[in-house]
């Protein structure tokens, strides 16, 4: 894609938000890999924004000079609805920020699978990709459902004109409340390349809230109603499916 010259103070703020937007959105190294998550409940979280039904918290990340965001809100749509969005590969592009490509790849199932997604960087800034393998489990006794993704960089091959970012954590946990959902995300990361961390910090609030309001807008859409949860004879979630006529 041709990228047009951003000019003045406006286009270098695009430019800098698109990038910080490319790290936040990814997830984390192989599970071996992976660095701890802060507790939700940690008392050291502190409140950086609300807006409406939907409020951003951030807490310093030992070792790091980036900070971890929690976002936290109960959106006015089924728990159902949003399932079959984030069982969706391509959903990205519809409520993630910046993300403009995404797609499932390779034998993987509902529980455990993986997926390609770009982010579109405005010039000069690279495009950057991630490949995610995204887990999930959920129970029928509590309905509430937790995703974590995790980046894989070495599950495909890197294409030479997008830098791989490969270094997060994500957690997503989704809890019915009746005909509404509260909704968790918890996200690390530790970028590669030169942005400071103070840079990072300061944009990573407006991130995880844009992409949440816009997660409650797709979830409403008429393609994503009519579905149901799937469970096992054990009661564990096997899926997300179209209700039956």
């Amino acid at each position: 894609m041709r990228k047009t010259r951003a000019h003045g103070i406006a286009g270098w703020a695009s430019v800098i938000s698109g990038l910080v937007c490319a790290f936040l959105v990814t997830a984390l190294a192989a599970a071996t890999a992976r660095a701890e998550l802060p507790a939700e409940d940690d008392e050291a979280w502190t409140l950086r924004k609300e807006a409406g039904h939907i409020r951003i918290f951030t807490i310093h990340q030992p070792g790091s000079s980036f900070q971890a965001f929690k976002a936290v809100g109960v959106l006015d749509v089924p728990i159902e609805n949003l399932m079959a969005v984030m069982a969706d590969p391509g959903s990205c592009v519809e409520w993630v920020h910046n993300c403009s490509e995404s797609y499932g790849f390779g034998k993987g199932d509902f529980h455990d699978r993986y997926a390609y997604s770009v982010n579109d960087m405005p010039w000069p800034v690279t495009d950057r990709d991630y490949v995610l393998r995204i887990q999930t489990r959920g129970e029928r006794s509590s309905g509430e459902i937790v995703m974590d993704l995790n980046a894989t960089p070495n599950q495909r091959a890197e294409n030479s004109s997008r830098v791989r970012v490969d270094r997060s954590d994500t957690l997503y946990r989704f809890t019915p409340e009746g005909d509404k959902t509260r909704m968790v995300w918890v996200q690390h990361t530790d970028p590669n390349g030169s942005l400071p961390g103070w840079l990072v910090n300061s944009l990573l609030v407006d991130i995880p809230l844009r992409s949440m309001e816009e997660l409650e807008r797709v979830a409403n859409l008429e393609k994503y109603q009519g579905y149901q949860l799937t469970y096992g004879a054990d009661g564990e979630l096997t899926g997300v499916s179209p209700s039956l006529p």
